[in-house]
Formats: structure tokens, sequence, C-alpha cells
């Protein structure tokens, strides 16, 4: 397992992990992108911005970094940074394949991203991103596994992966949408040759939507790595954005917002990386003060109130616009 290189590290951060959905394209559903990003959405502007973040990230001791096929050309900006520091030796890193970016860096696209869990998907993609990341590759994810994608059934897929996985790729999945817990031990139960297939698990996990968490401590269990996306729900629970009860608490510790969510990811012992989607290196450097962070039991009531229903947090997110 790959995962095993970062419990080697000595810093505290290495349990943070920097995920690139937000700088791999110039359009995302992230709050507040507007002024994160300001008006210079190039190619090479975001490229200079990634690798600015890659950079900062691993002298703070973060050592996973995550991207995607859909993220826009964060692969391509990932692997050029490998490229030019060929001393980074110590990091793993994962990507997914299962949704085919189709905006054309356009933050006004009708469709920024099209999903299909199929062999021919894959087969595809898998060529894509061993053309950019080829060795420097260690995870490679199914994209949004939902109950009812196809890539829980198909075995002709899963025998695609199970041989990925005899070549020395990890192999995991990652989950949205309300029902990520059926999802979760749906691929739990998923089998090729009597051996379970997956070996990580990458699921949205944050202060308003906690219903993975039950099936995230049983992955766990089972021996899977658990990756948390989503911490800071897309912006919902940074800055001015933050609810007041985060506020009052974030206030308290004299820490942001931010911290304090994404620490509250990290007193969960199944909790292996957590990533940050920070789009600028003031938010890296913020978000990487939560293992700093101490929660007392009155903070933690607090914060337990934030729960909201499933269906209306991913109804909410769902509405959030592209920009």
């Amino acid at each position: 397992m790959p995962f095993a290189r970062l419990a080697t590290a000595t810093t505290p951060t290495w349990h943070i992990g920097l995920g690139l959905a937000a700088v791999g394209r110039p359009g995302y559903i992230n709050l507040g992108r507007d002024r994160d990003l300001g008006e210079d959405r190039s190619v090479e502007a975001l490229r200079g911005r990634t690798h600015e973040l890659l950079d900062a990230a691993y002298a703070q001791g973060v050592r996973y970094f995550d991207a995607a096929r859909s993220y826009g050309r964060s692969e391509e900006f990932l692997a050029d940074w490998l490229t030019a520091r060929p001393d980074v030796d110590d990091v793993v890193v994962g990507s997914k394949w299962g949704y085919t970016y189709t905006a054309d860096w356009s933050t006004d696209a009708a469709r920024h991203e099209v999903k299909d869990h199929g062999p021919a998907t894959y087969d595809r993609q898998r060529a894509e991103t061993d053309a950019l990341l080829g060795a420097r590759l260690d995870l490679y994810q199914i994209h949004s596994v939902t109950p009812d994608s196809p890539a829980l059934t198909d075995k002709d897929l899963h025998a695609r992966l199970a041989e990925a996985a005899a070549g020395g790729l990890t192999v995991g999945f990652s989950t949205s949408g309300p029902a990520q817990a059926d999802a979760i031990r749906a691929a739990l139960a998923v089998t090729v040759d009597g051996a379970p297939l997956f070996r990580t698990v990458q699921s949205t996990y944050n202060v308003l939507e906690t219903s993975a968490g039950p099936a995230l401590a049983e992955a766990h269990d089972a021996g899977l790595t658990v990756i948390v996306k989503e911490g800071m729900a897309n912006g919902r629970l940074a800055g001015a954005h933050a609810p007041d009860a985060l506020k009052t608490v974030a206030e308290q510790t004299s820490l942001g917002c931010d911290a304090v969510a994404l620490a509250w990811i990290l007193r969960h012992p199944w909790a292996g990386v957590v990533l940050s989607g920070a789009a600028t290196v003031p938010q890296l450097l913020s978000n990487l003060h939560a293992p700093a962070v101490d929660l007392d039991v009155d903070q933690l009531t607090r914060l337990a109130t934030l729960r909201e229903d499933p269906r209306a947090y991913w109804e909410r997110r769902g509405q959030l616009a592209w920009h």
C-alpha cells in the first residue's frame, strides 16, 4: 500500500492531502472562487498557481496529492511539478477516472463533465493518465460511485482493475450523493477471485454532512485507507460563509473556521487523509493549522448542531453554480 509511506512522515500535516479540483480548471462550484482566482484563469496562470500550492504543501509536510481526469489539466500540472522536482520521491499520487472534462477551459459551459463508469472509459482514461503520470501514479479511483453505478457490478471492469492492482497500482473509489453509505458498503462487498478489490475510499464528510461516517468506519476496519473530501463543504464552512456556531468555536480557538472544520474531521480515528481544496497559499496554510486545534466537549456539542439532512445537503450542493 503506497499510503504506508505517509506513516514515515514526521510532521502532523501528513494526515492532510492537497486536492487539485479547485485549481486544475477555470470553473468550479466552490464559493468565493472569483475572489480566490481573480480574472486570469489562463492555463499558464493556473499551472503556476498549482505549482505554488504544491511547493507550499510539500514544504509543510503534505505528502498526498489528489487529481482526476475531470479536473481540467490537474494531472498535467501535477506531472509537470513532479518532473521538475526529481528529488521528490516520498509523495503518494492519486487520481480518478470516470468523468470526462468537457468544458474546454470555459467557466460557462453547458456541461463541465460527463460521467461514464464503463470499461471503455476506464481503458481510455487509464491510458491518458499513464501518459502524464506514468509510474508516479500510486492510486487510481473510480470517480463518484453511487449505489446504481455499473462499476459495482461490471465483472469485466473488475477484472481490468484487478489486473492493474496485480501490477502494483492501488485501486480505490470515491463516492458522492445522499446514499454514500450504501455505495461504500456495496463496494466493500466487491471481490475478484475471493479477494476484496478496493483498497481506498474517498468520500464527502464534514460537519454538515455526516451520513457516511459509520460506513467509513467499517471501511477502515476492513483495511481500507479512508480519504475525506469536501471537508469545507465547497466553501460553506469558510470565512464569511461559515455558520455562526462554527465562527464561535473558531473565535475560541483563535484559528480560522477552515482549520476548525478540518480538525473536527481529523479527530475521527478512521480518517486517514483529509483533503485541503485550497485555491491559494494563504488558504492552504490556514488549513494546515487543523492538527493544532483541540476541540473540547462543549465545542463539539456546538458543532454537532450543524448537521443537515443528507438529501437537503446534496440538493443545495447541486444548486451551486460553476463560476
